[in-house]
């Protein structure tokens, strides 16, 4: 194994793109000034749209949820699309709307779970919030991003000495009375809501009045970081799924344009099962992708044929074996950390892979010139899901599951190897540009 100056400039890209994007809202930003620096332009899905190939733009929905694409040079009809898919949520802890409580002389925040969590992880860590305000605007209803960059607020562990069985038994916490977060002395002249809510708008230069809601992420604020002897891993939060958000726009910003539509989603919502406006079991890529083809004077049919011509690619980690935990992989599909990124099979169509386009995976990763695994999870444990399942069905086009394999997903702290992320970067660069026919046997 050598970690080339690529792979680990490539991976310190990565973690200084999780960095940033504390919160599904920051995530979109992010990708916003990234797409922006290379030339693409926002779309208001309220406004009509006249495309030509070549052209390059992008369309948000909800401030979490983002579309991309580069339109081809050919028809829809005759070209398809080469799509792929991720998600810009993770798995954590949200503060409720009347967050703040006083209790024991401290100012205490209650706390939603979102999605499932590893939850002990998230105790004596350092934490902070970020996420979106809405204020009252001059103009109406103003949303704005915050993010505490210090360390604000924590959840204490109990010590072993009022726990005795916590290393025999593990640490178990209940999410209505032990999941509040501490966030400081309770201050007499001020209430526990109006503390809060004095420092949302300091962080918003706004005024507490102008503060109508919020939706706040829950953060370890702790870099990301490499580690392992020869700094051959990497640690962060979130990499289930910023992970794929970062490769899916690498490769969209590195792709040469092609006859086909090369469009990149990322979705809010994934963690929590997709159904909403803007995730991926809703009608934004569905909606995108027509109005693409209709702007270039195409109707419905030809839209449709389109899609007989397209693939999908959904990014989303992958469990890697972990050599403490044996029994819990299955021994023939245990996939290892810098041996390249994952394709997904499950044959409840939990993942969303056939045996066509796991072929057509394997020649991808050839093309790049990438390795590549295989991850079928343990029959006797129920799988996890992802948005590719959802959206093969929603859209009708044939779809491949894969994604960078990692330890201990939706922990406040996971890690993975610094060569996959730029070899998974690669191969969906290389899904992009590729010009084959796209045609099963069966077809």
């Amino acid at each position: 194994m050598q970690i080339t100056p690529e792979h680990q400039k490539h991976a310190q890209d990565l973690l200084d793109f999780i960095d940033v994007s504390p919160s599904p809202w920051h995530a979109v930003a992010t990708l916003e000034k990234r797409l922006r620096t290379h030339g693409y332009t926002r779309l208001d899905e309220r406004e009509p749209w006249r495309l030509a190939g070549g052209d390059r733009h992008y369309a948000i929905r909800g401030d979490s949820s983002l579309i991309a694409f580069q339109v081809g040079e050919k028809a829809t009809a005759n070209s398809g699309f080469r799509i792929i898919g991720a998600h810009t949520d993770s798995p954590g802890l949200r503060l409720k709307p009347k967050a703040a409580f006083g209790s024991e002389q401290l100012t205490r925040l209650g706390v939603e779970v979102y999605g499932g969590p590893i939850l002990a992880t998230f105790t004596d860590r350092d934490l902070s919030l970020a996420g979106r305000l809405h204020l009252r605007g001059k103009d109406g209803i103003e949303s704005r991003l915050i993010n505490f960059a210090q360390v604000l607020t924590r959840l204490p562990n109990l010590a072993i000495h009022m726990n005795r069985k916590v290393n025999d038994e593990g640490l178990k916490l209940n999410k209505q009375t032990e999941l509040p977060l501490i966030l400081g002395q309770l201050q007499n002249e001020l209430p526990p809501s109006r503390q809060l809510l004095a420092l949302l708008a300091e962080q918003a230069d706004c005024t507490p009045d102008e503060i109508l809601s919020f939706e706040l992420n829950v953060y370890d604020t702790q870099k990301g970081a490499f580690w392992g002897a020869a700094g051959e891993f990497l640690a962060d939060s979130q990499i289930d799924n910023l992970s794929s958000c970062h490769a899916g726009l690498w490769a969209l910003l590195n792709a040469e344009s092609a006859a086909h539509t090369s469009v990149c989603a990322f979705f809010d919502h994934e963690e929590i099962g997709s159904e909403s406006h803007k995730g991926a079991d809703g009608s934004f890529l569905s909606d995108i992708l027509e109005r693409i083809t209709q702007s270039r004077g195409e109707d419905r049919n030809e839209y449709q044929r389109g899609l007989a011509h397209s693939l999908m690619i959904s990014a989303d980690a992958a469990h890697a074996f972990h050599p403490n935990y044996p029994n819990a992989y299955e021994p023939c599909h245990a996939i290892r950390l810098n041996q390249g990124p994952a394709v997904k099979i499950n044959c409840n169509q939990r993942y969303a892979t056939d045996a066509f386009t796991e072929a057509w995976f394997a020649e991808l990763c050839r093309q790049a010139g990438v390795p590549s695994q295989t991850y079928v999870h343990r029959s006797d444990l129920g799988c996890g899901s992802t948005i590719g399942p959802m959206s093969a069905a929603r859209l009708g086009i044939m779809t491949i599951d894969c994604g960078v394999p990692m330890w201990a997903m939706h922990s406040a702290r996971e890690s993975a190897g610094v060569l996959d992320q730029l070899w998974l970067s690669r191969v969906l660069t290389s899904h992009l540009v590729n010009t084959t026919k796209l045609e099963s046997p069966g077809k």
